[in-house]
C-alpha cells in the first residue's frame, strides 16, 4: 500500500474527479485520472490502482441512469471493444514505464485538442445514424486506451456525439459501456499481476471515495453546466500531458 501522504493529496480529487464524470457530469474527468496519479507514481500502478475504484463506481452510476442507454449503438460498439482491450492486454507488459508516460502524454494531448476543436464540430455535423464499421473502430480504440490508460472516452465521443443523443442517453449510454470493459479489465489485470496485493489496498483506501464522487456528478448533472469545469479539467489534463511527454522522453533517450 502507498503510504506518502502527498500522494493521498493529489489522489482524493482525482477520484472525487472521476466519480463526478462516472455520474454524468463532466465527462472529461475520467481522462485526468492516469495522468495525473502518473506524475507521481509508475502509470501502470496507477491504473491498477483506479481499475477496482472505477469498478465501484460504475456499479453506483448505472443505478443512477438505469434504462437511460441506446441498446443498438452498445451491441455496435462492444465486440470492437472487446478486440481493443484484448489487444491493450497483450501489448501492455511489452511496454516500459517511459514508453507508457509518452503515450498517455500523447493520448491527454490528443483528448485536449479533441476537446477544443474535435467536439464542437462533431457537434455542429448532421445528426448521424449509428453506423457499424465507424462503432467498431472507435469501440476497438477505447477498448485499448481504456486498458492502457482507462481513458477510452474521446473515441467513444467521437462515434457517439454526432448522432445527437439526449444528454441523460449519452451519459447512461458512455456509462454502461465503460461498466462492461472495466468489470472484464479485472481478468486480465489479476491474471497478468497488474493489481498486486499493495496496489488492491491503496484501492480500498480510495474506495469510500467512489460514491461521494458519483453522488455529486449525478446532483450536477441535473443542476450545472459543466463548462467551467472542462475548461478547468483539460487545463490540468494539457499541462499533465506535457509533463508526462517530457518526462517519457527524457527516460527513453538518457
Amino acid at each position: 500500500m502507498i503510504s506518502d501522504p502527498l500522494f493521498y493529496c493529489l489522489a482524493i480529487p482525482v477520484v472525487i474527479l472521476v466519480g463526478m464524470s462516472k455520474g454524468g457530469f463532466g465527462g472529461g474527468f475520467g481522462t485526468l485520472a492516469v495522468p495525473l496519479l502518473a506524475l507521481m507514481i509508475d502509470p501502470r500502478l496507477a491504473a491498477a490502482i483506479l481499475l477496482p475504484i472505477l469498478c465501484s463506481m460504475d456499479a453506483f452510476s448505472l443505478w443512477s441512469f438505469r434504462g437511460a442507454w441506446d441498446k443498438l449503438n452498445l451491441k455496435i460498439l462492444l465486440p470492437g471493444a472487446l478486440l481493443g482491450t484484448v489487444a491493450g492486454a497483450l501489448t501492455f507488459e511489452m511496454t516500459n514505464a517511459d514508453w507508457i508516460r509518452v503515450l498517455i502524454g500523447f493520448l491527454s494531448i490528443y483528448f485536449v485538442l479533441h476537446y477544443l476543436w474535435g467536439k464542437k464540430f462533431l457537434e455542429q455535423l448532421r445528426e448521424q445514424k449509428p453506423n457499424k464499421i465507424a462503432g467498431t473502430f472507435w469501440g476497438g480504440v477505447a477498448g485499448y486506451v481504456s486498458y492502457i490508460a482507462h481513458a477510452g472516452g474521446p473515441p467513444v465521443a467521437i462515434y457517439l456525439l454526432p448522432q445527437h443523443l439526449s444528454k441523460s442517453v449519452l451519459a447512461g449510454t458512455t456509462i454502461l459501456f465503460f461498466a462492461i470493459i472495466n468489470f472484464i479489465k479485472l481478468i486480465p489485470y489479476v491474471w497478468l499481476g497488474q493489481i498486486t496485493q499493495a496496489s488492491f489496498f491503496t484501492s480500498l483506501m480510495l474506495l469510500p471515495l467512489a460514491p461521494l464522487g458519483v453522488w455529486l456528478g449525478v446532483y450536477l448533472h441535473h443542476r450545472v453546466s459543466d463548462r467551467i469545469f472542462y475548461w478547468v479539467s483539460y487545463g490540468f489534463l494539457l499541462l499533465a500531458g506535457i509533463k508526462l511527454t517530457y518526462e517519457g522522453m527524457l527516460g527513453l533517450w538518457g
